[in-house]
């Protein structure tokens, strides 16, 4: 419930946001995943503590003890992430013995699910090449003494510090604290009801040194300014239709001319219509930003190339800044494909059309406008 409220806060604050800097492009299900392992110190504070006098050090003798965890999680935005941890191993469960504080071996595991919070994402932008990224957490599970079979309910809360060594690998430095139900260190607390505070429960505290491994994308793609891109395209067709304007014009003044001096009969020059683009989606074959528009100027050099009876050509293009040679060859015949098949069904025939696909280019700025087919009749 905490990750939907915060996801759709997080998410209107993005959209606002002029600048952009924090939205990003949704990534599959598949993306962001993660594993953690570290080693641990915890130290036990028990509830049967409470009234006793015994040194509250985190690192005495009798409460500490190492331990180790591992971890697997998935980033669904740069800022909110989950987490399923197990931790445990070796503990001491700490009690008032004849007057004399000692700590006793409790084998234990505690399994608890985690929301993660990338504040540095959050509050500073995405950013896949900082160095530092500050992570609260809270959660809650259930955990286990195997020593004196008892379970237990637990809350936990913590930050989680990482330190990237690389795109697929961070430094993992983590403080925490699990508030855990009283008996799961193998004594149950007679616990005082105007105590309700610290001493009311099993307490440990841990400190955690480890290593998160990033499985397959870990990271996010900015969200391209699409209307940057629409008013690019726009001024390149208002820039078309200028030039046509202009030669529907020289037209007319040569045939006033041959009218107008009674000159041998010259054929009269018809205008050839300008070529059609149609724009794409990065990796995509079907659809683009501004798909349906295209199709328009698409429909209209079909309707000239069936009126004249002419020869089309439909070329396809994927920019290459993205994608290896291959798959942009692939890329810019299945967009050349898409764009044949279209202009079919506005009546051309299928022989008068030739495709052909020029693989990744660097044609046109910024990169995205090369991912593309164009239109033209011959």
């Amino acid at each position: 419930m905490v990750l939907a409220l915060v996801s759709v806060s997080f998410s209107a604050m993005a959209q606002d946001d002029p600048t952009l800097k924090y939205s990003v492009a949704t990534n599959s299900f598949w993306s962001n995943w993660f594993i953690q392992v570290g080693a641990q110190w915890n130290a036990w504070y028990s509830a049967e503590e409470h009234g006793a006098g015994l040194d509250r050090s985190p690192i005495e003798d009798f409460r500490s003890n190492p331990g180790a965890s591992v971890a697997i999680g998935k980033w669904f935005t740069p800022g909110l992430g989950l987490r399923t941890k197990l931790m445990g191993i070796w503990g001491k469960s700490v009690r008032e013995f004849n007057g004399d504080g000692k700590g006793y071996y409790n084998k234990f595991w505690l399994l608890n699910e985690n929301v993660l919070f990338n504040v540095s994402n959050m509050l500073c932008g995405y950013n896949p090449d900082r160095v530092w990224n500050f992570i609260p957490f809270i959660g809650g599970g259930i955990g286990r003494s195997m020593t004196h079979n008892r379970y237990g309910m637990d809350l936990n809360a913590g930050i989680l510090n990482e330190f990237r060594l690389s795109r697929k690998v961070f430094l993992n430095l983590e403080l925490g604290w699990n508030r855990i139900e009283t008996d799961i260190d193998g004594y149950d607390a007679i616990i005082d009801p105007a105590n309700r505070g610290w001493d009311s429960h099993d307490n440990l505290l841990y400190a955690e040194l480890g290593l998160t491994f990033n499985l397959g994308k870990g990271t996010w793609d900015k969200v391209p300014d699409v209307a940057a891109i629409k008013a690019l395209h726009q001024s390149q067709i208002d820039a078309l239709n200028a030039q046509l304007a202009d030669a529907n014009a020289e037209i007319d003044r040569l045939n006033n001319l041959i009218r107008n001096h009674k000159c041998p009969e010259v054929p009269v020059v018809s205008a050839i219509a300008p070529p059609a683009t149609v724009f794409f989606y990065c990796n995509k074959t079907k659809s683009g930003p501004s798909y349906s528009r295209d199709m328009v100027d698409v429909r209209t050099l079909a309707k000239y190339a069936v009126e004249k009876n002419a020869n089309v050509l439909v070329t396809g293009y994927a920019d290459s800044a993205t994608g290896n040679p291959e798959h942009n060859q692939w890329l810019s015949d299945e967009r050349a494909k898409t764009v044949v098949e279209e202009v079919v069904g506005m009546g051309v025939n299928r022989s008068k059309i030739t495709s052909v696909g020029k693989g990744g280019v660097d044609i046109l700025s910024p990169f995205e406008l090369n991912r593309r087919a164009t239109v033209e009749v011959r």
